[in-house]
């Protein structure tokens, strides 16, 4: 069963001449499947390649002009997946786009290709960029009833929105699937992308991340629970957010002395592989961390929003020395709009010292009454 993705139409239209389409995501999030179904509705002659080949290695990281029109033929459209493998992609895309003026690109990743420091200057100008998520709220939807949206929920928290997930009726296939993730993808990106040794180190990290979704994280005691200086910590932790298991945070502040903005929060982009880590996938009557299984739903849900829709906004939290906090704020079209989170409440005042400072800013609370409305689902 194919669960149709709101990046399709979104990656149609930025295939062009002159253009190289970039799509990021993590491993297993369905780049693969786009592609397919993009080339499905492909009139133009195509070729479709992988950079982890050898041969087609060989061939992309040339820099001979000669070389990559042979290797392109009479082929109107050329697909890189996998692309960071490549040595010199984006140099190599470059020369493609200024010599063979007529041919489209689409480039794939599983982590971002600034982190093989390979695509981002030589394109400047001449891509688009696309990020893939698991599955969204307002993709899975298509294919719901509302009462088996609400039936489904608490899985989703659980277990996540990985494609094989979603489409896996089965909770212990479901454990064993985001498991084995966790063992053989989910940092493979970061230890072949900058020489990391220490994966064992990397494991415990995110293990500790993942009992702080919601707090700020302070890279001095990550650092010491960890045995390593504080700029390795804060190093770890962006390479983990360019291999999209990360998503950070910063605070927000503007008029206020109180505001926080030192530390950042961090969330996953997948709550299955969160609670892979910590091995916990007990109900939700049974947890202790509700509220954060909510939240971090919640604020991927909204970026998967943001990116699909076209929704440009600047996302931060926001809190004060005196407590006063709001999971999320977006800054968007000239306005703040701030938002609270809570799985079982109804009814939420905004804190006083954010309706003083920002009296012009919206405030909402976010429940399991509207949450669909907010990510977009409904």
């Amino acid at each position: 069963m194919y669960i149709a993705q709101k990046q399709l139409e979104n990656l149609r239209k930025a295939t062009q001449p002159g253009k190289v389409a970039v799509l990021y995501g993590a491993r297993r999030t369905g780049k693969t499947t786009l592609l397919h179904e993009f080339l499905k509705g492909e009139e133009d002659p195509y070729l479709l390649v992988s950079g982890e080949d050898l041969a087609v290695q060989g061939y992309l990281s040339s820099q001979s002009v000669e070389k990559l029109t042979s290797f392109i033929g009479q082929n109107r459209l050329l697909v890189v997946d996998e692309a960071q493998k490549v040595p010199q992609i984006g140099l190599n895309l470059k020369l493609i786009v200024d010599h063979l003026p007529g041919v489209r690109i689409i480039a794939t990743g599983s982590s971002s290709f600034d982190l093989a420091r390979s695509i981002g200057e030589p394109l400047t100008g001449r891509k688009t960029t696309l990020k893939l998520f698991p599955l969204a709220q307002l993709e899975i939807g298509q294919t719901e009833q509302r009462h088996q949206t609400d039936a489904n929920l608490e899985s989703r928290l659980i277990y996540g929105s990985y494609p094989e997930v979603v489409l896996t009726p089965d909770n212990r296939a479901r454990e064993q699937y985001l498991k084995e993730i966790v063992a053989s993808y989910l940092y493979k990106d970061v230890l072949e992308m900058d020489g990391i040794r220490h994966s064992g180190k990397i494991i415990r990290l995110l293990q500790l991340i993942a009992f702080q979704i919601g707090k700020e994280v302070s890279y001095t005691e990550l650092a010491s629970s960890l045995g390593m200086s504080k700029n390795t910590a804060e190093r770890y932790l962006d390479l983990l957010e360019k291999a999209f298991v990360l998503q950070k945070l910063s605070g927000f502040s503007r008029n206020l002395r109180s505001e926080i903005t030192k530390n950042c929060r961090y969330y996953f982009l997948d709550n299955g592989i969160r609670n892979a880590l910590i091995n916990n996938f007990n109900p939700m009557q049974l947890r202790n961390d509700v509220g954060e299984l909510w939240e971090n739903y919640l604020v991927l849900e909204r970026l998967k929003w943001q990116e699909y829709l076209g929704q440009s906004a600047n996302n931060y939290f926001w809190r004060t020395y005196r407590q006063q906090e709001l999971d999320l704020v977006e800054e968007r079209e000239g306005r703040l709009f701030g938002y609270e989170m809570k799985w079982g409440k109804s009814k939420v005042k905004p804190p006083t010292e954010w309706r003083a400072a920002y009296q012009e800013a919206d405030f909402a609370l976010v429940n399991q009454n509207n949450y669909l409305e907010f990510v977009g689902a409904e």
